[in-house]
């Protein structure tokens, strides 16, 4: 992502559109922040996102977006923030520049991967914010163990306000994923109720297929 951090600051419109004076906002695909503070947490943050992409593969229905624009108000692309991962329901799977409340489902799930710079937000704007699309589960995770006094918190939407979730031996079902969301000593996993079995990680997806490659190559050799 390569924006002009002080170019965004500007006023900037697209004569593309008749709406609005046949002028169209222009919104960023970056805000000029990194994706994440350190290295735990980008790992934390791609390996969930690739977990529940995977997962959701067969379902055309459903998007799983990491640390991309959110944009909340139609004209305004102040009114922005980036969940580090986030679901959706009912909406196609193509690829987007950004995220635009107005033309989208209100996400059903979000995590939020928190840091020493980004906790209080978790906890403040951005549930504020998700709370009032009607986001239904909102998980904050502090893969480090340190800046929470809770590591890893969960709400979820009651009425029009969340809730908070009694995270019980560091588990906690997800009605909207219908799956479990386990914290394990290092980052969380999700486990299937159905299949009795954790939902692979990138990493053991890929020794999967490097171990099927060598019987293949083995079995090539005998022959």
């Amino acid at each position: 992502m390569s924006v002009n951090v002080a170019e965004i600051n500007k006023t900037f419109v697209l004569p593309s559109s008749k709406k609005n004076g046949g002028k169209e906002t222009f919104y960023p695909e970056s805000d000029g922040k990194p994706v994440a503070e350190t290295e735990i947490h980008i790992n934390t943050i791609f390996n969930l996102y690739g977990i529940l992409r995977n997962h959701f593969s067969d379902k055309t229905d459903v998007a799983v977006i990491a640390d991309m624009m959110f944009y909340y108000e139609e004209g305004n692309r102040n009114k922005s923030i980036a969940p580090d991962v986030m679901v959706i329901k009912g909406v196609h799977k193509n690829l987007r520049r950004v995220f635009k409340l107005w033309e989208e489902n209100v996400p059903e799930v979000i995590f939020e991967i928190s840091s020493r710079g980004t906790w209080k937000e978790d906890f403040e704007k951005k549930f504020l914010l998700y709370e009032s699309f009607g986001v239904k589960e909102y998980y904050i995770f502090d893969p480090e163990y340190d800046y929470l006094e809770e590591p890893f918190n969960a709400f979820h939407l009651k009425g029009k306000s969340f809730k908070k979730m009694k995270v019980k031996n560091d588990t906690i079902f997800s009605p909207s994923l219908n799956l479990e969301i386990v914290m394990t000593s290092k980052t969380l996993r999700l486990f299937n109720p159905e299949t009795k079995e954790f939902l692979p990680t990138m990493e053991e997806l890929e020794s999967e297929v490097e171990q099927l490659k060598a019987e293949l190559a083995k079995l090539k050799r005998q022959n």
